[in-house]
């Protein structure tokens, strides 16, 4: 499960194309760590993601 919970930023599809061209399916699954978080005066586990820690978007706990 590579979602985040603050900016909902998830995996997201491509195509992979090797040097001979021959293509396949690929995913680029979002940096996503599991950080305790300071929720409504309480704490909680959630999945955020590395940019959302970086920024300031949430307070670990």
């Amino acid at each position: 499960m590579a979602k985040c919970a603050i900016c909902e930023k998830a995996a997201h599809f491509g195509i992979k194309v090797s040097h001979s061209h021959r293509r396949s399916n690929k995913m680029w699954k979002a940096n996503v760590k599991s950080v305790k978080v300071k929720v409504n005066g309480g704490t909680q586990r959630m999945y955020v993601c590395t940019s959302c820690l970086r920024s300031g978007l949430v307070e670990r706990a």
